[in-house]
């Protein structure tokens, strides 16, 4: 028995050592080769693919994405979506094949070895995936890639979890190589798998976008790039040169030098007679534009991204930026392809400039946009709201397409501007629009009549916010110039120009300070702006009619284009409550010159007050009773949405429900506790400026102890003054606000309860006597656990664009 033991044993021994023994010939015989970077292998009878590996030890970078995604812009998994870029390399040890990548985070940029070795031994690595060596052959080796290419590359399963739509997980046998988008190519090698995770679906997402929320399949897709050579020259970074940053911890500089290094992010970029004034590149920038975007769409967008050759002509360059068609045939995901995709949702979304960067110099290797195709119908849909355009025997004014096509191509260059390293600059609208990278909103004028002008509405070229920016990234010095000295004078001479670079933390904080630092607004001042938005917001209302809907359209759909019309001044107002407690400031560098902060003007935070207190009078709350009696209950298939109005009165449209939603947003902006503790704090420092005593004993005066409307108005007036206790009950209990606001407030609120008890007695008007008592209960309320206190929520707004999305402050 023992010795048949060992026979057997050695058997397998003998087997094994035959199997791996074998050449990469014999293993991949009758296997369709793909030569290129990686050359692999495709087995038809297995549906396996074999990688060569014949670069062990060679960093590479490796790229996973996203070309099929789930449809749902809640979701956030489009198509096209970049996932993490990656350096790494395949190392050996003995049977065992490591996909290694090493932290670049953290480095030693110096000639010494091992100094070098010495960081890199201090901070941890990941080996991302391990394969078993099929073959060996001289410096190649074989591995079977297939369970790498159908795992859950893409963290979808986690996702979806965070996101409460179910629990998932990739299932082998219901994922497979898909074989049309695996390919080589001398510098990169492609693959593309299809990945089904099954699960049990239980989110109204993930139920609405999939034929079944059991397996939900989407395409992955696997990069192995060449990185690229040593030729190119990193750019140093500056807080005021609006690019995005590459950074990393270099324990090699000197002690007088920080240890954080930041490098912005751009293409590579190089004129191929740097001393001319006017050059040719070297090479140019070039952008494809997805084969699948139909026409009026894929001019706008071709004319629009193309805006940014203005800029690179401006820095010296001729014909450096170019935008073409993709060519057919060609893989979206190629990375050797600057993208411009058009997607689909199911609902509005956000629209991405995203990139492929390499970690180690903060080079782009590849741009793609991502432009969501239901952004246009919103567009079109305000448009027919603010024109007003179906008329009896009138064909439809083409104006509505015009503009819709001017602000796609306005979207096209802003996204495009992401992806060669630019920020959003939110300040930019401060100087006649000077920059793409802000967000725009339309510019309307009132005529004469009442109507509408938006031949103006969004601006036609690229800003010379984003000259100034292009000529900082991209302006080729030449070998003998002092290039930090360069790019000081760039910055410099942009400072005295007058212009300001202020990104989004400073503009998207509900709470945020900064006067001019806003989305979706126009102009210098943003009080004098929310005053022209509300005067052409009441112009529309006030002739408002069916015309706003094309012939054949339900009568209960004017709610869907009365939405943005009521809602006009939304981003307005939250730009507006900035300026009151609001605090100027730039990013400025020790000896450049700027302010540094200043202390916003009283006149122009009382001006802001104003300007918002408007929006919750009566008259600018209500809508007219012959526009009332035009919008009936749904009809049958034409459910409320988040598109429409929240209301109270069942299936009824709720016009009280509708300026619940806009005061409370009013309220909620003005109210917020860090704009509260500011007021405290500035007031404290120089009593000229506004405190928050004052500012709330004018909020009771224009609200509460304003003269009593009749009828309609005054059902509006007592909404918005029970909306206004119970944001200042609020404000006294968050624990979000310093003890000082609470004081303050909880003063206030004990003034206002004494004159309530006075006025609830004496009044005769039923309806305000009643509110009275009832702020009298809710205050009592208060009094007795204000730490727990949390009053009725207000109807929200319907979703703004993009929809969905928690901080969004879009619409346009």
């Amino acid at each position: 028995m023992k010795k048949l033991y060992s026979l057997l044993v050695g058997s397998l021994l003998i087997s094994s050592h035959l199997v791996s023994a074998q050449t990469l010939a014999e293993k991949t015989k009758g296997m369709q080769k793909s030569p290129g970077f990686f050359p692999f292998y495709w087995d038809e009878k297995t549906g396996r693919v074999l990688l060569e590996i014949d670069k062990l030890d060679q960093e590479i970078l490796y790229v996973s994405t996203l070309p099929n995604g789930v449809g749902s812009n809640d979701l956030g998994l489009d198509r096209g979506q970049i996932g993490q870029t990656r350096i790494v390399k395949f190392v050996k040890s003995g049977p065992k094949v490591l996909l290694l990548q090493p932290n670049y985070d953290f480095r030693a940029v110096s000639p010494n070895a091992e100094e070098r070795q010495s960081v890199e031994n201090s901070f941890a690595q990941s080996v991302l995936w391990g394969f078993k060596a099929e073959a060996q052959e001289g410096g190649r080796v074989l591995i079977d890639l297939t369970p790498f290419l159908l795992r859950d590359s893409h963290q979808l399963a986690d996702k979806l979890e965070d996101l409460k739509q179910g629990t998932y997980k990739a299932e082998e046998s219901r994922s497979a190589v898909f074989l049309p988008n695996t390919k080589s190519f001398p510098q990169n090698t492609e693959f593309e798998a299809v990945v089904t995770l099954t699960g049990k679906g239980k989110g109204r997402e993930i139920n609405s976008v999939t034929p079944d929320p059991s397996a939900v399949t989407v395409h992955l897709h696997h990069s192995f790039i060449q990185l690229p050579d040593d030729k190119y020259k990193p750019r140093a970074f500056d807080p005021r040169a609006g690019y995005f940053a590459n950074e990393y911890m270099d324990y090699a500089a000197p002690i007088d030098q920080p240890i954080q290094k930041r490098q912005i992010v751009r293409h590579r970029l190089q004129k191929k007679d740097p001393t001319a004034a006017v050059s040719e590149p070297v090479e140019p920038i070039v952008y494809y534009l997805d084969r699948g975007t139909p026409e009026p769409v894929r001019s706008a967008l071709l004319e629009g991204a193309a805006w940014w050759n203005q800029a690179f002509e401006a820095a010296g360059y001729r014909n450096a930026f170019q935008v073409k068609m993709l060519p057919e045939g060609v893989d979206p995901m190629d990375i050797r392809y600057n993208l411009i995709q058009w997607i689909h949702r199911s609902s509005r979304g956000w629209s991405y400039g995203s990139s492929i960067v390499d970690p180690r110099t903060g080079e782009i290797l590849k741009g793609q946009v991502s432009l969501g195709s239901l952004r246009e119908r919103q567009d079109y849909l305000i448009a027919e709201g603010l024109l007003q355009p179906y008329e009896d025997g009138k064909p439809a004014s083409p104006e509505m397409l015009r503009v819709s096509m001017a602000r796609l191509r306005q979207l096209a260059a802003h996204e495009v501007g992401h992806t060669l390293g630019l920020y959003h600059n939110y300040a930019a609208s401060t100087r006649d629009r000077s920059s793409v990278m802000d967000y725009p909103v339309p510019r309307l004028t009132l005529r004469p009549d009442g109507t509408v002008d938006l031949s103006e509405a969004y601006t036609t070229e690229i800003g010379t916010w984003d000259k100034r920016a292009i000529l900082y990234g991209y302006q080729d010095f030449g070998p003998q110039a002092d290039e930090a000295a360069a790019l000081k004078n760039i910055i410099t001479q942009t400072l005295q120009d007058g212009y300001v670079f202020i990104a989004d933390a400073d503009a998207r904080a509900q709470g945020g300070a900064h006067p001019l630092a806003h989305l979706w607004d126009n102009g210098t001042s943003a009080a004098d702006e929310l005053h022209h938005v509300m005067d052409v917001r009441r112009a529309v209302l006030d002739r408002f009619s069916e015309k706003a809907i094309a012939p054949g359209q339900p009568m209960a759909t004017l709610e869907e284009v009365l939405v943005p019309m009521y809602l006009l001044q939304r981003y307005q107002v939250e730009a507006t409550s900035k300026v009151l407690g609001g605090l100027y400031y730039t990013y400025a560098v020790k000896g450049d010159g700027q302010t540094v902060t200043r202390l916003v003007e009283p006149a122009e935070q009382w001006k802001a007050f104003d300007a918002l207190l408007r929006t919750i009078s009566p008259r600018e709350l209500a809508l007219s009773e012959e526009l009332l009696t035009k919008i009936p209950p749904r009809p049958v298939n034409y459910p409320r949405t988040r598109e429409t109005f929240s209301a109270r009165t069942g299936l009824t449209f709720d016009p009280t429900g509708a300026a619940e939603s806009a005061a409370a947003t009013t309220l909620e902006f003005l109210l917020n506790p860090q704009r509260a503790a500011r007021l405290e704090e500035y007031h404290a420092r120089h009593q000229e400026q506004p405190g928050l005593a004052a500012v709330l004993d004018r909020l009771v005066k224009q609200t509460w102890q304003a003269k009593p409307e009749a009828g309609y108005p005054g059902e509006l007036q007592r909404l918005v003054n029970t909306l206004t206790l119970n944001r200042l009950l609020t404000l006294a209990a968050t624990p979000q606000a310093p003890a000082g606001v609470k004081a303050v407030t909880a003063m206030k609120v004990d003034e206002l309860k004494t004159w309530l008890q006075k006025e609830a007695k004496s009044g005769k008007d039923q309806s305000r006597k009643a509110t009275m008592f009832a702020a009298l209960r809710t205050i009592q309320q208060f009094e007795e656990t204000p730490e727990k206190f949390q009053p009725a929520p207000a109807l929200p707004m319907p979703d703004g664009a993009p929809i969905g999305s928690e901080d969004a402050c879009a619409g346009f």
